[in-house]
This record gives C-alpha cells, sequence and structure tokens, in this order.
C-alpha cells in the first residue's frame, strides 16, 4: 500500500523545504545554527501542517546523528527514561547528542517533562519539542528556561501553490496523471494554512476522479469535501481564527455574531469545555470590573458543560455568551496586572516596607517589623491613608478605574480614599 501524499512528499533537505524563512532562510538564525553543525535544545511552536516533524527530520539527517522521537499523546515517564538510556549507551565521545524529538510536547504531564531535565542540561540529548499550543503556558519554566523558542508561521499562499506544483509534477503517482491545477481557490480555502492537509484534499481528490487526467477545479474540491463543508478542523488554523472571531465578537458586543461563531465550533466538533474556558477569559479580560456578575455566569456555564455535556451544554454556552456580549465592557483589571508585571520586571525585587512586614519573633519585633501599621478597622470607614507600596516605588499607579457605571463606584471610592494620587 502506498504511503500518503503528505509523507511521499516530505522534504528531506533545507532546500526542499517550503515557508518559515525567517528561521531556515540563507543566513536565518536556524540556519545557521543547522550549519555550524551543532544545535542546542529548542521548541518549535507554530498551527498544524507547517513543518515542525518534518523540520526535526531533516536537521537530524544534516548533522547525521541519532533521533529518537516520542509522542506526548501516547509516551509515558518510563518511555522517556527508556530513550535517555538508549541515548546515554548509543553516545560516543565528542559525538553530538542524539536528538530527542517529543511530538505535542504540550500534551506531555509535569513528571513527564520534570524526568527530561537532566539529560536535557547534561547534553544527554538535544531536544526537540513541537507544539501547538503556547509553550509559556504548557511546559515547565526549567525546561522552557533551557530551550530556545522558534515560532513557525502558517504558510502563505505561494507557499502552498508551490507544494501542489510539486505534487503534480514531482510525485511519483501524480505525474503520471496529467493534472491541471485549473482553480485552487476552495483547496486553500480548506486547507487554512495546513500543507498535510492541502495535500489530503489532493490526493482525495484525484483519487475520486478514477483513471485518466484531472482537472481541478473548485466545484470538484467541494463536491468531494460536501460531507464536511464547513471544514472546521479542532487542531487546524481555521480553529484558531474561529475562537478569535467569538472572542472578538463577545469584546465589540454583539451577540449575534458571538452565537454565529459558536455554532461554527459546535457543528464543527468542538471540544465544549474549550468554548467554555474561553468565555472564563473573556469574562475576566474584557468585562471585568465593568460587571463582575459576568465572570460569575462564565464559572456557572462551565461548571453546567462539566455536568451536563453535549447537547444540553449549548444552552448554557449561549446564555454565558449573550450576556457576555451584551454586558458593558472594561479592561482595568487586564492592564492592570500587565502594568504591574512590567514594573515587576523593570524595577527587581524590591523590598517590603518594614510596617507591612509580620513580626512572630522577637528579634523581627526588635528590628522594627509591624511599627506603625495602622489596622484598618480601627478607623471610620474602614480606612486610613498608609504607604502600602515599597519605598521606591510609592508614587506608581497601576490601576486606572474606567467609567462604566459598575466601575465608576469602584473608581470614585478610591477617589474618595486617596484623594490626588486616583485624579486621573
Amino acid at each position: 500500500m502506498a504511503e500518503p501524499l503528505a509523507e511521499r512528499l516530505r522534504p528531506r533537505t533545507l532546500d526542499d523545504y517550503i515557508g518559515q524563512k525567517h528561521l531556515v532562510g540563507e543566513g536565518a538564525v536556524l540556519r545557521r545554527m543547522i550549519d555550524s553543525g551543532r544545535i542546542s535544545s529548542f521548541i518549535l511552536w507554530g498551527p498544524p501542517g507547517v513543518g515542525k516533524t518534518t523540520l526535526a527530520q531533516i536537521i537530524a539527517h544534516r548533522l547525521q546523528t541519532p533521533f529518537f522521537t516520542l509522542s506526548a499523546v501516547t509516551s509515558g515517564v518510563k518511555d522517556v527514561r527508556d530513550v535517555i538510556e538508549r541515548a546515554e549507551k548509543g553516545r560516543f565521545f565528542n559525538e553530538a547528542s542524539p536528538i530527542l524529538f517529543i511530538d505535542e510536547i504540550h500534551r506531555f504531564s509535569k513528571s513527564q517533562q520534570d524526568s527530561l531535565l537532566g539529560a536535557v542540561e547534561k547534553g544527554v540529548v538535544t531536544l526537540i519539542g513541537a507544539t501547538t499550543e503556547n509553550p509559556s503556558f504548557e511546559v515547565i519554566r526549567p525546561l522552557l528556561s533551557r530551550c530556545q523558542l522558534y515560532v513557525l508561521k502558517s504558510l502563505e499562499k505561494e507557499d502552498l501553490l508551490e507544494l501542489l506544483q510539486r505534487a503534480v509534477t514531482k510525485d511519483v503517482f501524480l505525474r503520471e496523471r496529467n493534472i491541471e491545477l485549473r482553480e485552487t481557490g476552495a483547496m486553500m480555502r480548506y486547507s487554512g494554512g495546513d500543507a498535510r492537509k492541502l495535500l489530503n484534499i489532493l490526493e482525495l481528490v484525484v483519487d475520486a476522479a478514477g483513471t485518466g487526467d484531472v482537472v481541478i477545479t473548485d466545484e470538484l474540491v467541494e463536491k468531494n469535501l460536501q460531507q464536511n463543508p464547513l471544514a472546521y478542523d479542532k487542531d487546524g488554523e481555521m480553529h484558531y481564527d474561529i475562537i478569535s472571531a467569538f472572542i472578538k465578537s463577545i469584546r465589540g458586543s454583539d451577540p449575534d455574531a458571538a452565537l454565529y461563531w459558536m455554532a461554527r465550533m459546535i457543528e464543527g466538533g468542538e471540544d465544549p469545555q474549550f468554548i467554555a474556558r474561553r468565555l472564563v477569559i473573556s469574562a475576566s479580560e474584557d468585562i471585568g470590573l465593568a460587571n463582575p456578575n459576568a465572570l460569575l455566569l462564565a464559572n456557572a456555564a462551565f461548571d453546567t458543560v462539566m455536568k451536563i455535556g453535549w447537547p444540553e451544554a449549548r444552552i448554557a454556552l449561549a446564555e454565558a455568551a449573550v450576556y457576555l456580549a451584551a454586558s458593558p465592557k472594561s479592561n482595568s483589571a487586564y492592564l492592570g496586572i500587565d502594568s504591574a508585571l512590567s514594573l515587576v520586571r523593570q524595577t527587581g525585587n524590591q523590598p517590603v516596607p518594614l510596617h507591612l512586614r509580620n513580626a512572630p519573633t522577637k528579634l523581627m519585633k526588635d528590628l522594627g517589623y509591624h511599627d506603625g501599621y495602622k489596622y484598618p478597622h480601627d478607623f471610620p470607614g474602614h480606612f486610613t491613608p498608609q504607604q502600602y507600596m515599597p519605598d521606591a516605588l510609592v508614587n506608581e499607579r497601576l490601576w486606572h478605574g474606567q467609567h462604566s457605571p459598575a466601575e465608576e463606584k469602584l473608581y470614585e471610592r478610591m477617589v474618595n480614599y486617596w484623594g490626588e494620587r486616583y485624579g486621573d
């Protein structure tokens, strides 16, 4: 049985590799590292079908080093340790470290990732990880700090057209069929920047055409893909585009659009928990203090999804989506925490003022810990002015109230308490 077209066309060298010129083009960072013959551990982050696995295999072939591969979906800690042990035994003095390629590394548990740390630190293996998810959320910090991160982009239209031409002219089977690419719009639309999906579509259409010459048209492609006219791929680029449209519709206060994009996800078989999680994020990021009940409702929708599942969960999700879209909006908390994180990175570990420190021991009391602290509940209105920021940052402002009705009350209270400090 013949290999799938995507496997038959998998590039073997960087010169045959399509796309990602910012990484592997002449003079690009990854190309220079490969040409030097020595690579450090890195993680490739990008949508499916853009060449992460192919790139790892090309590197291993180019460097002529042993290549081990694990899938985070099917491998456990024992599998990781077995590969590391084999790498240790098979390595010769001064030889480049074997490459360990882990597909979907974001699915590795913390214990699985921990089991890699020592081998990566000691150079027993050179780790190449591939992920479709943001590594800063899914990969443990010690492992991430030992790896470079390279971001792969969705393939451009020109890249995909080049790939199609290569398929119909170079593939051992397709080149015998006299294939004319008269129209490519539908294939581009359905593939969503995913090279593997594009080649699968081409192969499907050609196989369905029987023997003889084949003229590829948009109509022919749509006819053969009518069993999935939405072309929604939970792991593909359209997944990211549609959830982006959904969130932006909520942020833009358009309940109709929010319901439409939610329906697209539901019809495409999206995981209801994924939709619910994004609603919780939106409630915090986009509605925020303008309507704090939004977060409560989004969490309630998430709980409902966990309890009842499809199809009834669609009602709870729709209720939350409409409520969030129709709510007043504020991102002051979101901006506030980002400002605080930026300030911390700029100013480092500022000391806690003495009066804010607890004094559980006599030595601490003698050093002045807790001296001068004013207990707010001992004062009228449960408030009295005192310094809470570090000495060097005493005049910094991080939260700026926005002027929705609910948040205006919070802002006015701060002005009453702190006076000019909150005089935006």
